[in-house]
């Protein structure tokens, strides 16, 4: 289990308690390492000081638990508008709207899709993309992200879906 995904499941329960959803842990490399987390409100939403709250808590807890050796920047963030797409349910929540994704192989003699979604099936992403419809697993996705478009810049905000038990992030 790599650094990242260590700090995620120790801070989840702090997120979750002060009624937030945990989107993403990223540690990101450089000379000063950069702690990136982002969440929400279960209502989709985030706002400045709901990051400033969050930062408070997790700059605490994270000085006492010390899971990085030497020095890093914490920064907490909200997913933004073309949002990481990092649980199964979001392909779900944000079903038809333009999305990216990026599979750590090649699959159907390619890596990068792009198209609309379509939801879940099973395991599999169901993407419409212009070359038809794709079944992606989604044990093999690398990356994928909402499309920064007018139709999402106009979209609501979507609620956080219950996520299944086993659900597994990026």
């Amino acid at each position: 289990m790599d650094l990242a995904t260590r700090i995620a499941e120790m801070i989840e329960p702090t997120v979750t308690d002060m009624g937030f959803a945990l989107v993403r842990v990223r540690l990101m490399g450089g000379n000063t390492p950069i702690l990136q987390i982002m969440a929400e409100r279960p209502d989709g939403t985030m706002t400045i000081e709901g990051c400033e709250e969050l930062s408070r808590a997790l700059s605490a807890y994270l000085d006492v638990e010390d899971p990085i050796d030497g020095e890093y920047n914490l920064e907490v963030s909200s997913p933004g508008i073309d949002r990481p797409l990092t649980r199964l349910s979001d392909f779900t929540r944000f079903q038809g709207l333009e999305a990216k994704v990026e599979l750590n192989a090649g699959h159907e003699g390619q890596r990068r899709f792009r198209g609309r979604l379509r939801g879940v099936e099973g395991s599999d992403i169901l993407l419409d993309a212009e070359d038809g419809e794709h079944r992606l697993p989604w044990h093999a996705v690398h990356q994928a992200k909402l499309v920064l478009n007018d139709e999402l810049i106009n979209e609501p905000p979507r609620p956080v879906l219950a996520d299944q038990p086993s659900e597994q992030e990026l």
